[in-house]
C-alpha cells in the first residue's frame, strides 16, 4: 500500500518529463501521449480509491492498477532514452523536415488542427463561429483535425474529422468565461494534442481565445505555425471577470503580446481587436467579423406563438443569448421595470439561459415589479431562430462588457427588426444611429430608449430597413467564406509553395 500513500507524485514526474523532452525540441511523442494517457487513467482510479480509503477493496486489485501505471512509465522511459541518441539538425525548418515526423506529402491541400477550447457544437456564440468557420474550410477542401472538449453535438462536414479530450469525471456544463473547468480541459486538450501531432503532419495549427498558448507551444517546439483565432482579448476577458487578477495584468498582457507577435497571422473578429494588436506588428491581420445565422436556416418553421402561448396582446421585446453577466441582463431587466412604469402594453422575452441562471433573473424581475411581464422561455435551437426573431416587435442587446460584438447583432439586424442595443464600443464598432437605437448603458437610458421604439412604429421600420441592408452587404456567409478563402490560400502560398507553383 506504499504506492497509494502519494498519488500526486505521478504529476511531478509528468512535470519534469516533459519540460525536459521540452528542451531537446525532439522526443517521441506518440510514446509520451500514450504513457500519460495510461498514468491518468491509472492515477486518477488509484487517488478515487485512496481518499474513499476502502483500503481492503483496493488490495484486492491494486496491483493491477500499479501494473498499468509501470506499463505507463516505461513507455516514458523508452521515451525519454531515446533523446540521448538524438539530435536536431541546425538546418531543419519547419516540423516536416524532422526524421521522425516526416511523411509524404499531400497533393496540395493544407493539412489543419483546429483546436477548439469549448463545447462543441452547442448553440452559443463562439462553438456556432467555429462550425461556420469549418464549413468553409470544408467547401475549400481543406483537410481539418478538430481538437475539443468532450461536450458538445458532432457535426458533419467533408473533410473535417473531430477529436475529443477524455472526459474527466465531475467536469460538465463548461460556460463561457475563464473557469477551473476550462483549465483541467484545456491541460487535456494539450496532451491529446500531443499525440495528435506524433501521428500526423499538419501544416498549421489554429487555435481558438486560450487555445493559442498549446499552438505556440507547438511552433516553439517544433516550429508548426499557427494562426491565432482572437474573438477576445483574453487578458482583458480574466481581468473583467476576476478584478483580483487586476496586477498581474500586465503579465497576462505580455503573453497575449507573444502569441500575435509568433502567430502566422492573425483573425480578430472586430476592428477594435485589430487595433489593440496592431502595436505588436503581427506577421499578418485580417479582419473576421461573424454573420447572421438567418439565410443558414431560412425555411425552418417554428410550431411554438409566443403571443398566443404567453398571452401578449402588447409590444413584445426579445432578447436572445445567454445570461452571463458580460451580457447586461441586470442592466436590461431594471431597464424594462422602469419601462413598463410609462408603457404597460411592453412584454420581455428572454430566449436562452441556464436553469440557474432563469432562476436567478426571475427573481430579480419579481422583485421589481415585472415578473408577469417577463417571459423565461429558456434555450431554443439556433436553427429556429429567424422564427422567434419574426414574432418580436423590438430586439435588445444589452452588453456592457467586452469590445468583440455580440454575434446575435448580425442575425437581429437581418431579421428586419428595430435594434435597441447600448453605446458601448462592443455595438458601434458595427451599430449606428441609422440601423439602430443607441442608448447609454444605465437602466434609465435603456428604458427610454424601450419606450421610445415602443411608441414610434415608422422608427421600427425605418431601422429594420437599414439593418437588413447592412448585412447583406457586409456580413453574408458568402463575404465570411471569401476572408477565410484569401486568408488560407495565402497560408498555402507561404507554407507550401512547391505545390502551389507546381499548380
Amino acid at each position: 500500500m506504499e504506492s497509494l500513500q502519494n498519488p500526486r507524485q505521478f504529476s511531478v514526474r509528468f512535470y519534469k518529463n516533459t519540460l525536459t523532452f521540452a528542451k531537446c525540441r525532439l522526443y517521441d511523442l506518440d510514446r509520451l501521449s500514450q504513457g500519460l494517457q495510461i498514468l491518468f487513467l491509472g492515477v486518477e482510479e488509484l487517488t478515487e480509491e485512496f481518499e474513499s480509503r476502502e483500503i481492503e477493496r483496493v488490495a484486492s486489485w491494486s496491483g493491477d492498477k500499479r501494473l498499468e501505471i509501470h506499463k505507463g512509465k516505461s513507455m516514458i522511459s523508452q521515451a525519454q532514452g531515446s533523446l540521448n541518441e538524438a539530435y536536431v539538425d541546425p538546418q531543419v525548418k519547419h516540423s516536416r523536415d524532422l526524421c521522425w515526423y516526416a511523411k509524404p506529402l499531400r497533393e496540395d491541400s493544407l493539412r489543419v488542427l483546429f483546436l477548439a477550447p469549448h463545447p462543441f457544437y452547442q448553440d452559443r456564440g463562439t462553438p456556432i463561429n467555429s462550425s461556420i468557420f469549418l464549413k468553409a474550410l470544408s467547401e475549400e477542401q481543406y483537410q481539418v483535425d478538430v481538437l475539443t472538449y468532450p461536450e458538445g453535438q458532432d457535426v458533419q462536414y467533408p473533410n473535417v474529422t473531430i477529436y475529443r479530450t477524455l472526459k474527466c469525471p465531475l467536469v460538465s456544463n463548461v460556460k463561457p468565461g475563464f473557469s477551473w473547468k476550462k483549465l483541467i480541459y484545456d491541460v487535456l486538450m494539450l496532451v491529446k494534442a500531443i499525440q495528435l501531432v506524433s501521428r500526423k503532419q499538419y501544416d498549421v495549427i489554429q487555435g481558438i481565445e486560450e487555445s493559442v498558448f498549446i499552438a505556440l507551444l507547438f511552433k516553439l517546439l517544433l516550429n508548426i505555425p499557427y494562426v491565432y483565432d482572437m474573438d477576445s482579448s483574453i487578458a482583458q476577458q480574466m481581468v473583467e471577470q476576476l478584478p483580483w487578477l487586476s496586477p498581474l495584468a500586465p503579465a497576462l498582457n505580455w503573453f497575449e503580446k507573444l502569441a500575435v507577435k509568433r502567430a502566422k497571422a492573425v483573425i480578430p473578429v472586430c476592428d477594435a481587436i485589430a487595433q489593440d494588436i496592431a502595436k505588436y506588428s503581427p506577421e499578418r491581420v485580417m479582419i473576421l467579423p461573424d454573420i447572421s445565422l438567418l439565410a443558414e436556416n431560412e425555411g425552418i418553421e417554428v410550431q411554438e406563438d409566443l403571443r398566443a402561448d404567453l398571452g401578449i396582446t402588447g409590444v413584445m421585446l426579445m432578447y436572445v443569448g445567454n445570461l452571463e453577466g458580460y451580457q447586461g441582463i441586470d442592466l436590461m431587466i431594471e431597464g424594462f421595470a422602469i419601462a413598463l412604469q410609462q408603457d404597460e402594453s411592453l412584454n420581455l422575452v428572454i430566449i436562452g439561459g441556464d436553469a440557474e441562471g432563469i432562476e436567478t433573473y426571475r427573481q430579480k424581475a419579481a422583485q421589481l415589479g415585472a415578473g408577469n411581464r417577463v417571459h423565461f422561455m429558456g434555450q431554443r435551437p439556433a436553427t429556429h431562430l429567424s422564427g422567434y426573431l419574426s414574432q418580436a416587435d423590438i430586439l435588445v442587446s444589452p452588453r456592457t462588457k467586452g469590445k468583440n460584438t455580440p454575434m446575435k447583432i448580425y442575425s437581429y439586424l437581418d431579421s428586419g427588426k428595430a435594434v435597441l442595443a447600448t453605446d458601448l464600443l462592443t455595438h458601434t464598432q458595427v451599430l449606428t444611429d441609422q440601423v439602430a437605437l443607441l442608448a447609454k448603458s444605465d437602466s434609465t437610458s435603456f428604458a427610454a430608449g424601450m419606450v421610445q421604439l415602443a411608441q414610434n412604429q415608422l422608427l421600427c421600420q425605418e431601422l429594420g430597413l437599414a439593418g437588413r441592408q447592412l448585412v447583406a452587404e457586409k456580413h453574408s456567409y458568402s463575404a465570411f467564406r471569401n476572408t477565410i478563402k484569401d486568408l488560407y490560400g495565402w497560408l498555402k502560398s507561404e507554407l507550401l509553395p512547391q505545390q502551389c507553383q507546381a499548380k
